[in-house]
């Protein structure tokens, strides 16, 4: 049991990091375009989401109003948050095989 606990105290903890990182990314491209500064490059930003920050982006993108314009934001983050739920769910639903050596 604590294995498996360990697994799923690491990976809740991964995504809480990863989609904080993606909602702060948001956050601090928007206030760097505000002041005309040196930006964060869209493909970072969609890689954060690639990674598993795809939530956090999508809730920073419209809560920041950022990059609402884009059409390769306003379609790519809600399908990358798609695929990986289509992820997850083909994951969960494998069909386990056990192996006797």
């Amino acid at each position: 049991m604590g294995t498996s606990m360990n697994v799923i105290t690491l990976l809740t903890s991964y995504l809480a990091v990863i989609n904080f990182t993606g909602f702060a990314l948001m956050g601090i491209d928007k206030y760097k375009a505000k002041k005309r500064a040196f930006r964060i490059p869209e493909a970072t930003l969609f890689i954060v989401a690639i990674i598993g920050g795809s939530v956090g982006s999508l809730i920073g993108m419209y809560l920041f109003r950022h990059k609402t314009r884009h059409r390769s934001f306003v379609f790519g983050m809600p399908l990358i948050l798609l695929l990986q739920i289509a992820l997850v769910y083909a994951v969960l639903n494998a069909p386990v095989t056990i192996s006797v050596l």
